[in-house]
C-alpha cells in the first residue's frame, strides 16, 4: 500500500463492495488513476487556453489530438493512463512527465485530496505542493477547479438510510511508512445492507 498519513486513513470512508485489504488496495488504485487523468486534462486545458468544446474562447491554431496510452509504475502497481495530446506536439505533461515510467512517490499527496475536512484552499495548497515551482499559479488554480467536482462527488455519494449490522474485521498487513515498511493492524468496518453485499465504511490503521 502507499504511504498515507494515519489521520487520512481514519477519516476516509470508502464506498463499494469491499471486503478485504486487497479490495481496498484496488479501490485506492482506481481513485489515484482517476485523479491523475483529471490533472492531465487540466494541464492540457492550460496549455491550449480553452476548455474542451469551448470554441468561443479558442485563441490558438493548436488543438486536442486524442490520447496515447502509457503504462506507469506506482506503489499500487502498474496503471494505464490515457495521456492527452495536442496537434502541434507542444504539450509537456508535468504530473506524468514524458519518458517517465515510474511515478511512485506522489500517491500520498493525491489520495489525501479525498480526505474529509479538506477545504478548497487545502486542496489548492496540496496541488501546489505536488507540482512545486514547475507550474504557474494559474495552472494550480485550474487543476484544483478540475478535480474538485470529482472529489466532491466521492465525498457526497449516497449511503443507505439503515444498516442493520456492523462488522469489524482485523487483518495484519504491510504498511509503507516514510522510511520503512512495517506490519500493522488494519481494521475494516463493514455493514450489511438489505442486499447481499457488504459496504466498507471506514478503514483504520493501528488498533482500536
Amino acid at each position: 500500500m502507499a504511504t498515507l498519513p494515519k489521520e487520512v486513513l481514519r477519516n476516509m470512508i470508502v464506498d463499494g463492495d469491499l471486503k478485504t485489504v486487497n479490495d481496498l488496495h484496488t479501490y485506492l488504485k482506481e481513485m489515484f488513476k482517476d485523479a491523475l487523468q483529471e490533472m492531465l486534462e487540466a494541464e492540457l486545458e492550460v496549455e491550449l487556453g480553452y476548455v474542451k468544446g469551448d470554441k468561443k474562447n479558442k485563441n490558438t491554431d493548436n488543438r486536442r489530438n486524442g490520447t496515447t496510452k502509457k503504462t506507469v509504475s506506482t506503489r499500487f502497481g502498474e496503471i494505464e493512463l490515457d495521456i492527452p495530446r495536442d496537434r502541434n506536439g507542444e504539450f509537456e505533461p508535468v504530473v506524468v512527465p514524458k519518458h517517465t515510467r515510474d511515478i511512485s512517490g506522489i500517491e500520498e499527496q493525491i489520495i489525501s485530496l479525498y480526505a474529509r475536512g479538506m477545504s478548497t484552499r487545502d486542496i489548492h495548497d496540496q496541488v501546489k505542493d505536488l507540482y512545486g515551482i514547475e507550474v504557474s499559479a494559474d495552472m494550480v488554480s485550474k487543476i484544483t477547479d478540475k478535480i474538485i467536482p470529482q472529489i466532491n462527488e466521492w465525498k457526497n455519494r449516497p449511503l443507505e438510510p439503515v444498516y442493520p449490522f456492523i462488522f469489524l474485521e482485523q487483518q495484519i498487513g504491510r504498511i509503507e511508512m516514510a522510511d520503512c515498511v512495517k506490519m500493522d493492524t488494519i481494521i475494516l468496518i463493514n455493514s450489511s445492507t438489505k442486499y447481499p453485499t457488504m459496504v466498507l465504511f471506514q478503514f483504520l490503521i493501528g488498533s482500536l
